[in-house]
């Protein structure tokens, strides 16, 4: 796919997400020579800011994230490309006065919407943009990129998308899920479907559990009044993590196309098997971070932090145990966990594969010595692929040590992509493959909201774990006593004490 010269609107264009992500994504890709002749970026804000004043905005925001790799000729450059939109998004002047500007022949005809603004605006916003005929495809695409949080349970998210559906099609919708870009994420369908060796192993007969965590060093970092009517669940587990899962565990697609790779996903999400609420306290687990130490510094519990609630039960770590109901996966535990303010920030899926058989060393200390083989993925910081194998260690005895190999995803000189570039570009492209399509949010939803609806109705008691601990006793999930959370993408550091 190629990518078309567009006019990029962005809603909330002063905010923090555009500061720290969307406009130095765009630098980037125009760095890269990426961004097509003629697209421009028109930023919508309720400050009364010049030309001169935006563009003098987004050169800070550029050097405040990349620093010395700053260039001023080709900011100069990528500066023609900005545009400032004054107008408040609660009045409808805001929508006239744009359908107005977006006529003028400086602006592409193709019109993408990128609405990083509150959902409870998504609607409003929506029906006036519409209003003024701007979701017109008559001549040229129209396409809204939408961030999550999409509804804060099944009905919510059913209710939004009757909203939506009622001004776009379902191809006009772009919902994003920066996990889905990252480079590693994108690896895992390389490193599945492009090595037939593996695809042998990739089942229940070989595979005994998979794990996927994304643990934060830090805390909720400002935002107080979002994160505690969110909670770790629906902010990190009922959308990333559940969509790790499906790229680890969906059968190969026909084809890299978009409705293909998005329909083996769904099946995925479709065989998990419901949780009664009856058993949800075998199946999920909630926490708070309690006062500790985080990197060398004494930090505060969550209730001790800004707009909290001092009563509030909101989790800021949640574990949840999956089954898949399907052919390949039967029988199979998938561990789910996320987490703010633990020891170290990362995300990793770690596949443990089943005992070998063990009668070739019956007569042997090795017979209960012998390790399981792992596949790790590094998602973040490191992004690596590592499968661990047991290997003779050297001498007269018969010893064995674990022996990584490992796959970098990036050498030395190649640079860091960052997920909005990806996400952004395929926009332009109309590839819709890295994007969530309704069904996957609605099953999601439908996966979590039996433990969501749980916890609302026990409000007397969280379990807390320390700040800077690698989180709470949450050991009644496993199936087997020989099962524990995987901490570290090295053999020697597996398990780092809590």
């Amino acid at each position: 796919m190629n990518a078309e010269s567009c006019t990029y609107v962005v809603f909330g264009a002063t905010g923090n997400l555009s500061r720290i992500k969307l406009m130095p994504a765009f630098y980037h890709l125009d760095v890269a020579g990426k961004l097509p002749d003629g697209t421009k970026i028109l930023a919508i804000g309720r400050r009364e800011w010049t030309q001169e004043k935006w563009i003098s905005e987004v050169k800070d925001m550029i050097q405040t994230k990349i620093k010395e790799a700053f260039d001023e000729l080709i900011f100069k450059r990528f500066a023609e490309r900005l545009h400032y939109h004054f107008g408040d998004l609660q009045q409808s002047e805001c929508y006239s006065s744009l359908a107005s500007t977006l006529e003028q022949p400086t602006f592409s005809k193709n019109i993408a919407f990128y609405l990083s603004i509150s959902p409870m605006d998504f609607g409003f916003v929506m029906e006036h943009i519409s209003d003024n005929q701007l979701f017109d495809e008559t001549s040229d695409w129209r396409r809204v990129v939408i961030e999550k949080p999409f509804g804060y349970d099944f009905d919510s998210a059913q209710s939004l998308q009757r909203r939506i559906s009622h001004y776009l099609t379902e191809e006009q919708i772009y919902r994003i899920d920066h996990y889905l870009g990252k480079g590693t994420v994108q690896n895992v369908l390389v490193f599945r479907f492009a090595n037939v060796m593996l695809e042998p192993l990739w089942n229940r007969n070989y595979i005994d559990h998979i794990q996927i965590t994304h643990s934060e060093s830090i805390g909720i970092d400002g935002r107080g009044d979002y994160y505690n009517s969110s909670g770790a669940m629906r902010d990190m587990l009922q959308s990333h993590l559940l969509q790790l899962l499906t790229l680890v565990t969906m059968e190969p697609p026909v084809s890299m196309e978009a409705e293909a790779l998005r329909d083996e996903k769904v099946k995925v999400l479709k065989s998990i098997r419901p949780i009664p609420k009856e058993a949800v306290h075998g199946h999920a687990y909630r926490a708070q971070y309690a006062a500790g130490v985080v990197n060398g510094e004494k930090v505060n519990g969550y209730l001790q932090e800004a707009h909290i609630p001092p009563n509030s039960i909101t989790e800021t770590y949640a574990s949840m145990k999956l089954y898949i109901d399907n052919w390949r996966w039967r029988g199979v535990p998938m561990y789910l966990r996320t987490g703010k303010r633990m020891k170290k920030g990362q995300s990793i899926i770690s596949i443990c594969f089943r005992h070998p058989p063990l009668q070739f060393f019956r007569d042997s200390a090795l017979n209960s010595a012998v390790d399981r083989n792992w596949i790790m993925l590094g998602i973040q910081p490191e992004e690596c692929i590592r499968v661990e194998i047991t290997v003779k260690e050297p001498g007269l005895e018969m010893k064995t040590r674990t022996s990584s190999l490992d796959a970098s995803f990036r050498n030395s000189d190649e640079k860091a992509i960052d997920a909005y570039e990806d996400l952004l570009l395929d926009v332009l492209k109309g590839d819709r493959s890295l994007f969530l399509r309704f069904d996957e949010v609605e099953y999601a939803w439908k996966i979590v909201d039996p433990i969501l609806q749980t916890w609302a109705i026990e409000r007397d008691y969280v379990a807390t774990y320390p700040a800077g601990s690698w989180g709470p006793e949450d050991s009644r999930l496993f199936d087997k006593e020989c099962q524990k959370w995987r901490t570290s993408l090295t053999p020697d550091g597996k398990t780092e004490a809590k």
